[in-house]
């Protein structure tokens, strides 16, 4: 008898072990980054690290490329209603519904890895505040590289901005349809996943892209030319989860989130090698047929700069709200006050 009940014990302690990971809940965070992108395994690599730290209850599966169906421009309506668990979201894709938010950090302002290190505290600090008032939690973030933004076109070389006048222009903000038209350049946004068709088919001629993300896109295969045309420092991806989800969890599972995005931050927040990740997908880019031009000239390129910081200063009294005063605090934070 004794035995017969050790052995019951030692079932049952074996199974209060197991739970958690039985009985584990499967969380589903929308990714509209394709599977190939950096992000994403670093995205993956974050749900692992929120499964160990919380034993298993919480298993983070990340559905990526659009999977889910949802839009990157749609993130600020589907996911305080709690459409998905958790969500990836970037500022500058939510400018419809939060122009003050999309303001923030106009990329094309900014223009060494110095000023984007001055800046990106107040960023952060910023993107808490405004996805606050949208009911998201943020839970970590992903920084993105000081890319360099490149155009590339289906048939013809460009790289003048006079050449580039006459050209359809895919870019993906408001912030650069507009700098683009004040520089005679008509440009139109197309999201990222519709870029390769619109290109294919002619839908635009020529696309901004950085070369370092450009096989993940595909873009060599519907670009024939491309040249650098300005440095883009952009602010980090958001991890979001709605208020509610967030304060129906434990103080132990809070943590876990938190740590693990911490550790995010710190594995991507370093941008000492962007310049040869740059040179070294400039190159893949060549064997996979795409002539490199040379960079837009000097001239071309301040023209460019100068007309994207008058932007950014239009852009935040035309989206009125918080958009002035986070622009003042970026200003401050660059030391441009």
């Amino acid at each position: 008898m004794a035995s017969f009940t050790k052995r019951i014990f030692s079932v049952l302690a074996v199974f209060t072990l197991l739970v958690p990971t039985a009985y584990a809940k499967e969380w589903r965070f929308n990714n509209f980054l394709p599977e190939t992108r950096p992000e994403t395994s670093e995205l993956e690599q974050y749900a692992a690290d929120v499964k160990t730290k919380t034993n298993g209850e919480i298993d983070i599966q990340v559905y990526s490329g659009g999977s889910l169906g949802l839009k990157n421009t749609d993130v600020l309506r589907f996911l305080p209603k709690g459409a998905v668990d958790m969500s990836l979201a970037w500022a500058n894709y939510l400018g419809r519904d939060a122009e003050d938010l999309s303001t923030v950090m106009v990329q094309g302002t900014i223009g060494s890895i110095d000023e984007l290190k001055a800046a990106l505290p107040e960023v952060k600090a910023i993107y808490e505040e405004a996805f606050s008032d949208w009911d998201v939690v943020t839970t970590g973030y992903i920084a993105l590289p000081m890319l360099q933004a490149s155009i590339f076109c289906r048939k013809e070389p460009v790289n003048t901005l006079e050449q580039l006048r006459g050209k359809k222009l895919r870019v993906w903000a408001k912030d650069q349809v507009d700098t683009f038209r004040r520089l005679g350049i008509s440009a139109q946004i197309i999201p990222q996943e519709e870029m390769y068709v619109a290109m294919k088919t002619g839908v635009v001629d020529c696309a901004v892209y950085p070369a370092l993300y450009a096989h993940t896109v595909s873009l060599q295969e519907v670009s024939g030319y491309a040249s650098y045309l300005y440095p883009m420092a952009s602010g980090p991806y958001i991890l979001g989860i709605s208020r509610d989800k967030w304060e129906s969890l434990s103080t132990a599972h809070q943590q876990a989130l938190t740590e693990a995005g911490n550790a995010l931050w710190e594995r991507t927040n370093s941008y000492d090698d962007d310049h040869q990740k740059e040179l070294a997908a400039r190159a893949k880019l060549e064997q996979s047929n795409v002539k490199w031009l040379e960079d837009f000239p000097e001239e071309d390129r301040k023209e460019f700069v100068e007309a994207i910081t008058q932007v950014w200063g239009e852009l935040a009294e035309e989206a009125g709200g918080k958009a002035p005063e986070y622009r003042k605090r970026m200003l401050s934070a660059l030391g441009r006050e």
